[in-house]
C-alpha cells in the first residue's frame, strides 16, 4: 500500500513540478499589441513585489494551518460544528475566486482585440473550456477514487486471509474471523472516506496551483506601482482564504505528517515563486502578446471549471447534505452565514484585484 501510494504521489508532484516549470515559459512572448500607458517605475514596483512575495508567502501558509490545528486546538477538529463552519466559509472563498476572479479573466484575455478575430471572435472558448474542464474533474474524480477503493479493498482481503491463515484452532479460528470481519467493514469505510478526501485534496490544489502560478508571474512583470500596490493586500487575503479552504480539505484526508508538510509549502510557495518568476522575465513578458493571452486564458478557464466543481460538489454539495447538517438547524444556519459571508468576502477583493 506504501509503495502503491508514493508512486502515485511521485507522479502527482512531478505534474506541479512541471506545471511550475513550463507554464511561465508559455507565457514569455513577443509584443505584437500595443501596450496600455503605465506608471512606471521599477524601484518603487520591486519594493512591493518584495512585499507581495513575503505577505503572501505567510498569509498563505497562516491561512493552511488553521484547520489543521484540529489535533491542537480540540474545537477545530472535523468533529465540532464550527469545522462544518470553517469549511463552508472556505467553499464560498474558493466558489467566489472562480467565478468572481479566475473566470472574468479568462473571458477578458480570450476575447482581447490583440488576438485574431479568427478562431478567438468565433466561438465561446473560455466557457468551453471550463465547461471540460469541470466534465474532466468529474471523470478523474470518479476514476481515482474507484481506483484507490478497488486496490484497498483487495488489500483488505489479502490482509484477512492472512490473519485467517495464523489462526490455529477452528473454534477460535471461525470466532475470531468473525470478529475481524466487522472490524474490516468498518475499517473499510474509514479508509474509503480518506481516500476521498486525498483525491479532493489533490484535485483542489490542482486547480488552485494553476491560477496562482498565473497571478504571481502577471504582478511580479509588472513595473506599476499603481497596479501593484492594491494587489497586495488583495492577494494576502486571497491567499489566506484560499490556505483555509485547502487546509480543511487537506486535515480530513488523513495523510501522512510528511505528505501534508510537502502539500502545505507547494501552495504556500507557489505564487511567491510566480512572482520571482515574472520579476526575472519582466524584460520578454508581455501581458498583450497573442501567445500569453492565450495560455493564461486556457488555464484561468481550465482552472475555474476545476474550482467551480470543487466548490459545489466536493465541499458544498457532500457537507450541506450530509445528514448531521440535515438534523441540526443551528449548524445549518451557522453553515448557511459561513458560506454567504466567504463569498461576500471575497467578492468584494474583487474591486481591487
Amino acid at each position: 500500500m506504501g509503495r502503491f501510494k508514493g508512486n502515485d504521489q511521485l507522479l502527482f508532484w512531478s505534474f506541479m513540478l512541471i506545471l511550475l516549470v513550463v507554464l511561465p515559459t508559455l507565457v514569455t512572448a513577443e509584443c505584437t499589441c500595443d501596450k496600455e500607458d503605465e506608471d512606471h517605475d521599477r524601484v518603487k514596483a520591486m519594493r512591493y513585489k518584495i512585499i507581495a512575495l513575503i505577505s503572501i508567502l505567510i498569509a498563505s501558509a497562516i491561512g493552511l494551518c488553521i484547520p489543521l490545528l484540529g489535533k491542537v486546538i480540540p474545537a477545530l477538529s472535523p468533529e465540532k460544528d464550527i469545522f462544518f463552519m470553517i469549511k463552508a466559509f472556505a467553499a464560498g472563498v474558493i466558489l467566489a475566486t472562480a467565478f468572481i476572479h479566475v473566470l472574468p479573466d479568462a473571458f477578458e484575455n480570450l476575447t482581447s482585440p490583440c488576438l485574431k478575430e479568427h478562431p478567438w471572435g468565433d466561438f465561446p472558448f473560455t466557457g468551453f473550456v471550463a465547461m471540460c474542464t469541470a466534465m474532466g474533474t468529474l471523470m478523474v474524480d470518479t476514476y481515482a477514487t474507484a481506483y484507490f477503493q478497488e486496490h484497498q479493498s483487495k488489500e483488505i482481503q489479502n490482509e484477512s486471509g492472512d490473519v485467517e491463515q495464523e489462526r490455529g484452532h477452528m473454534h477460535l479460528h471461525t470466532h475470531a474471523t468473525h470478529g475481524h470481519s466487522h472490524g474490516s467493514v468498518q475499517y473499510d469505510d474509514h479508509s474509503s472516506q480518506s481516500l476521498r478526501h486525498q483525491v479532493i485534496s489533490q484535485v483542489l490544489e490542482l486547480g488552485i496551483i494553476v491560477h496562482s502560478i498565473i497571478i504571481g508571474v502577471s504582478l511580479g512583470a509588472s513595473e506599476s506601482p499603481n497596479t501593484i500596490r492594491p494587489l497586495v493586500a488583495a492577494l494576502t487575503f486571497h491567499q489566506f482564504f484560499e490556505g483555509m479552504g485547502l487546509g480543511s480539505c487537506i486535515s480530513q484526508a488523513n495523510f501522512k505528517r510528511i505528505y501534508v508538510i510537502t502539500m502545505g509549502i507547494f501552495f504556500a510557495l507557489t505564487t511567491p515563486m510566480g512572482i520571482a518568476i515574472g520579476i526575472n522575465i519582466t524584460s520578454v513578458y508581455d501581458e498583450n502578446s497573442p501567445t500569453a493571452l492565450i495560455v493564461e486564458g486556457v488555464f484561468n478557464a481550465a482552472s475555474a471549471g476545476i474550482l467551480i466543481y470543487m466548490a459545489l460538489v466536493d465541499l458544498l454539495a457532500a457537507d450541506f447534505l450530509n445528514q448531521r447538517m440535515q438534523q441540526s438547524g443551528r449548524l445549518r444556519l451557522g453553515a448557511n452565514v459561513s458560506l454567504l459571508l466567504g463569498a461576500g468576502l471575497m467578492s468584494l477583493i474583487a474591486k481591487w484585484a
